[in-house]
C-alpha cells in the first residue's frame, strides 16, 4: 500500500480505526477474532492502527497491544489520552468527564504503555480538549514525554483552530483526528485550510460516515442495543432516509468505477489531500478487504467535479452527535 505522511510518522495511506473491535458498535468480538483481524489488516499493507484508553475502556489497547506485538517494529501506534475513566461510560448519562491535567496524562501513558505491551507511543492524542486545562499545559506535558522516549509525536481529536495553534507553538502537532466523510465535511471550512498551513497531517474518523456511506444501512436498519448509533439524530430512521441521496449518489459511481460505495467514499478522501489518513474500521474481514481497496480506486477530475456536483445538492438531515457530545467537538 502507499504511504503518507503525518509529521515526521509514515503510514499507510488508509489505517485501521480499531475502536469498534471492543466498544461503541455493539457488543465486543473475541479477542482472538479481534487479533486474527488486526494481523490480517497488518499483513494487507496496514501500518498505521488507531485505538484510546476509552475504548472498552482499556479493553481495546489490550487487544491492539497482543496483536501488534510480534511486528511492532513494522507499525504505529496512536491512542488517546483525555476521558476520566473511574467510571464505567457505558454506565454513564450525559457528557462524559474530561480530565487532561499534566499528572493524568502522565498516569494514562505509563498504562498504556503497559497494555499496549510497548516501551513508546508512536501518536498520542488529547481526546478532547479540555477547557479546564490550559492547551499549552497539555502541549508541554506531552512535549517532556517526547524529551523522555515515551511518545514520538502529538496530536489532537475534535479540537478548533484556535486550539490547534496555541498547541502547535508549544509542540508541534503531527495529527489532528476528526470526523470527515462526504457526509461531514465540516473541517473543510476552517480546520483543513489550518492543518495545511501548519503542516499538520489529518486522520478521518468515520469516513464511512459510521457505516452508511457503504449502503448496507437503510432506514429499517435496527442497530444493537449498546451501539452509539441509536442516540446519534443523523441515523433516527427519517433522518437516514432523507439522505439515502449520498448512497445513491456513491452507488452510481461504483458502478462507473467497478468498485463498491464503500471505496468510492475512501477514494474521494484521499484525494482530496495528501496528507489525509482516513482510518475505518470493521469488525469482518472481507469488509477490511473491501475497505482497503480503496486505496487502488482513482477518481479523475471529472469524477471529482460530478462527485462535487451531486453532493452539493444534497441537504443532509440529523446532527452527527447527540448534544452533550457534539459540545465537546470544536473547542
Amino acid at each position: 500500500m502507499q504511504t503518507r505522511k503525518l509529521g515526521n510518522l509514515t503510514v499507510s495511506a488508509i489505517g485501521f480505526g480499531c475502536m469498534g473491535l471492543s466498544f461503541g458498535y455493539g457488543a465486543a468480538v473475541e479477542k482472538a477474532d479481534g487479533v486474527k483481524l488486526i494481523r490480517a489488516a497488518a499483513d494487507m499493507g496496514v501500518t498505521f492502527f488507531d485505538t484510546a484508553e476509552v475504548y472498552g475502556p482499556f479493553t481495546n489497547e489490550e487487544l491492539v497491544g497482543e496483536a501488534l506485538k510480534p511486528i511492532r517494529k513494522d507499525v504505529v501506534i496512536a491512542t488517546k489520552f483525555g476521558f476520566d475513566t473511574s467510571s464505567d461510560p457505558r454506565a454513564r448519562t450525559g457528557a462524559p468527564r474530561l480530565d487532561s491535567r499534566p499528572a493524568h496524562i502522565r498516569a494514562v501513558v505509563e498504562a498504556s504503555l503497559k497494555r499496549l505491551q510497548t516501551d513508546v507511543i508512536d501518536l498520542l492524542y488529547q481526546h478532547r480538549v479540555d477547557l479546564a486545562v490550559p492547551i499549552e499545559d497539555v502541549a508541554g506535558t506531552v512535549k517532556d514525554l517526547i524529551a523522555e522516549g515515551k511518545v514520538k509525536a502529538f496530536g489532537l481529536s475534535e479540537a478548533g483552530a484556535k486550539t490547534i495553534r496555541r498547541a502547535h507553538a508549544v509542540q508541534p502537532v503531527a495529527a489532528l483526528q476528526s470526523e470527515y466523510s462526504l457526509w461531514w465535511r465540516e473541517p473543510e471550512k476552517e480546520i483543513m485550510p489550518t492543518l495545511e498551513e501548519l503542516g499538520i497531517g489529518f486522520v478521518p474518523f468515520s469516513p464511512l460516515g459510521k457505516g452508511f456511506l457503504t449502503g448496507t444501512i437503510n432506514a429499517d436498519t435496527s442497530f444493537d442495543k449498546s451501539d452509539f448509533r441509536n442516540s446519534v439524530p443523523r441515523f433516527a430512521p427519517e433522518a437516514r432516509a432523507a439522505n439515502q441521496a449520498v448512497v445513491d449518489l456513491l452507488a452510481d459511481m461504483a458502478k462507473k468505477k467497478q468498485a463498491t460505495p464503500a471505496q468510492i467514499a475512501l477514494a474521494w478522501i484521499l484525494a482530496q489531500k495528501p496528507w489525509i489518513v482516513p482510518i475505518p474500521g470493521t469488525t469482518k474481514l472481507h469488509r477490511l478487504e473491501e475497505n482497503l481497496g480503496g486505496a487502488s480506486v482513482m477518481l479523475s477530475k471529472d469524477d471529482l467535479a460530478a462527485i462535487e456536483q451531486a453532493v452539493s445538492g444534497i441537504a443532509f438531515t440529523g446532527a452527527r452527535y447527540p448534544e452533550a457530545l457534539q459540545q465537546m467537538v470544536g473547542r
